[in-house]
């Protein structure tokens, strides 16, 4: 059975910034982040108030980021806006991946403008104009529009996820999304790659279809989104 490592999956923002991501990294000692076009994540080495402070510097005043963990102290500089609760999926290696029944077509830094448009109709914010360099992305387009997409975000070593999965309200129910996914498995498949998600635990819409794929939760995790006061 697939497995994803407690080791790097408790914080898998910082391990791919220190492995695949590293070129993204914007770093001071123990603190690192995403560039704000790119994505809204952040980590640090340690749930410590000097880490924190580290991360602080590198936030513009009212930015606001996620990082991953179970409790931090709260630092008068920063604010805890919120918390998510993730679920962690894997897609086991037993599981037969469907050959490919629609044309799903490459996408590029050219579409970003669209990507961005489409996404934050389902998650705004996190989907941003650099986002589509992270890894591989893929669409479908009805009479010239982009009306489903998907790709890859966090890339640890052997570990590429699945995210950025959406369609567009007018066409759901046509299993655009799965097909995207299954896309993006076989590739992965292929390369010897392991495929996994992030999934709000309240999504309980995505959170069936994953199942129905053949997904399965590995854990669970808390995403805290934190911002640096003026």
């Amino acid at each position: 059975m697939t497995d994803l490592p407690e080791s790097l999956f408790a914080d898998p923002v910082w391990h791919a910034l220190h492995t695949r991501h590293r070129h993204f990294s914007v770093s001071v000692g123990d603190a690192c982040r995403y560039p704000a076009d790119v994505a809204p994540f952040a980590a640090v080495a340690s749930p410590s108030v000097a880490s924190l402070l580290q991360l602080h510097s590198l936030l513009a005043p009212d930015e606001s980021v996620w990082i991953a963990g179970e409790t931090y102290p709260h630092p008068p500089e920063l604010v805890f806006e919120e918390s998510l609760e993730c679920l962690q999926m894997v897609l086991p290696a037993e599981i037969t991946q469907p050959a490919p029944t629609i044309e799903i077509l490459p996408l590029s830094n050219a579409d970003a403008p669209e990507m961005v448009a489409l996404t934050t109709l389902a998650f705004p914010g996190f989907f941003r104009s650099r986002t589509c360099e992270m890894g591989n992305y893929y669409g479908i387009r009805s009479e010239g529009e982009l009306i489903a997409m998907g790709g890859e975000r966090l890339i640890i070593d052997g570990y590429p996820e699945i995210s950025g999965i959406c369609t567009h309200p007018a066409h759901r129910g046509k299993s655009y999304a799965a097909a995207i996914m299954w896309q993006l498995a076989r590739d992965h498949r292929r390369d010897g790659l392991i495929s996994w998600l992030h999934v709000s635990a309240t999504n309980s819409r995505a959170i069936e279809l994953y199942e129905r794929m053949g997904f399965r939760e590995v854990r669970r995790i808390i995403l805290h989104r934190i911002s640096r006061k003026q």
